[in-house]
């Protein structure tokens, strides 16, 4: 069950990153398949950069899809004020 989710999110995330649009937020049974849309979104911008004729790096996942996927922005977009408030 969780695999086809999976799967299902994956090909939604790939017609969402066509279509430029945001995931929306699935039931809590949902959330794997939420993970593979989330992954899947990224496979359009991996996929235009490779028919560009970029090269792939760590570097510019984790500035370009990692971002996307976690939710978290990258340390060098956060704007000053972004961080997370520490309790201490």
């Amino acid at each position: 069950m969780y695999l086809i989710s999976l799967g299902a999110g994956i090909l939604a995330g790939i017609l969402y990153g066509f279509l430029n649009v945001r995931s929306p937020a699935p039931p809590a049974i949902a959330l794997v398949g939420l993970l593979g849309m989330l992954i899947g979104e990224q496979v359009v911008p991996v996929a235009k950069r490779l028919i560009d004729g970029a090269p792939l790096s760590a570097a510019w996942f984790a500035e370009e899809c990692q971002p996307k996927i976690t939710g978290l922005a990258s340390k060098e977009k956060a704007a000053p004020g972004d961080e997370p408030a520490q309790h201490g």
